[in-house]
């Protein structure tokens, strides 16, 4: 597609030291880095979070882990009480 391109002079000189750095003409080095931006502006990857391998002892199944919690905070408590009496 042929179209007049308006650049500010910062953008025209780093587009032209592009230019000297990869050999290439003008109508390549305003695509590719077109390209680069229009590339960085999609969204981004979902984060798939690490899976690590556990050792978990015997019985306890942490699927119910705040029902444990639960259960310990109740005998901590209980422990307390009866320590008073």
């Amino acid at each position: 597609m042929r179209t007049t391109l308006a650049l500010d002079e910062d953008v025209a000189q780093s587009n032209r030291e592009l230019m000297g750095q990869g050999g290439s003409g003008f109508e390549e080095t305003v695509d590719e880095l077109l390209r680069r931006g229009l590339h960085d502006q999609r969204a981004p990857e979902p984060y798939e979070p690490p899976v690590f391998s556990s050792t978990v002892l015997p019985g306890i199944d942490l699927d119910k882990a705040l029902f444990l919690a639960g259960r310990l905070e109740d005998e901590e408590i209980v422990r307390k009480i009866e320590l008073r009496t």
